[in-house]
């Protein structure tokens, strides 16, 4: 006879994160020039250890298909752009020991976006909801456990834009929670690590947001490429670890394996 404590009879739940923003969530980490052939850019193709595939990590394709994660975790989703090493796998591997069952990453980032374009009715934010909306579709064994959002660069060339982003950020937040049916879903958002003219009035609506269960990992300090906005492999790797750090800390009230 089967109990509730039985496995069988209760298997662990696929735990779901969104990871969700502009470039630097999407990655490129380990995106180089490439001078002499067409795109000008590639990815080296190197993974970290810490960006190792397992087979408890999955990954929700473009065509709404879960398959093992591999990186690039947005060469699919950030089409337009190369992608390279993001903070996902990292923070996959981080808690997946921590974790009971499956993982599954939802990639939604695209490099260059601005915050309104993630507002309620555009076509990245509708399309973000879908995607996870699909991702647990069907699935009583699937759990939407954080939203991961890293984005914020491209309103900081405009005081205007700058100066709205505290409002809009909270609007997607009320919003993303609303239409997922989870309301006090955690977000864990990024604060910008570079930036143009008006970073500090970004960073600073980043950390000044009070609602329940949103928290801020600040990137500020970590190793940037030489174009100056995006993150290096090493510091991808870096901020993978406080993504999970700080939700394991905030949100699961246990210790991440170092």
């Amino acid at each position: 006879m089967e109990t509730d404590s039985d496995p069988k009879a209760n298997p662990p739940k696929r735990q779901i994160f969104i990871l969700s923003g502009q470039s630097n969530m999407a990655g490129r980490g380990g995106v180089i020039k490439n001078p002499h052939h067409t795109p000008n850019k590639r990815w080296n193709g190197l993974i970290p250890p810490e960006c190792s595939p397992d087979p408890s990590i999955l990954r929700f394709s473009a065509a709404l298909k879960w398959e093992q994660a591999l990186e690039p975790l947005h060469a699919d989703i950030d089409t337009k752009k190369v992608c390279g090493v993001g903070p996902g796998m990292v923070f996959a591997n981080a808690i997946r020991k921590s974790v009971p069952g499956e993982l599954g990453l939802v990639p939604c980032a695209v490099g260059g976006t601005a915050i309104k374009e993630w507002a309620r009715g555009e076509e990245l934010y509708e399309n973000m909801v879908k995607r996870v909306k699909e991702s647990v579709k069907g699935d009583e064994y699937a759990e939407i456990k954080a939203l991961l959002w890293y984005q914020g660069e491209s309103d900081t060339s405009s005081e205007h834009d700058a100066e709205a982003y505290k409002l809009n950020m909270e609007n997607l937040i009320h919003n993303v929670r609303q239409d997922l049916d989870s309301p006090s879903l955690p977000i864990i958002q990024v604060a910008l690590a570079s930036g143009f003219e008006y970073i500090e009035k970004v960073r600073e609506a980043q950390k000044g947001i009070n609602i329940p269960n949103v928290v801020c990992v600040d990137a500020k300090g970590l190793q940037l490429k030489e174009d100056n906005l995006h993150l290096n492999t090493e510091a991808q790797i870096k901020l993978g670890h406080m993504l999970a750090q700080s939700f394991v800390t905030v949100f699961q009230k246990s210790t991440v394996e170092s």
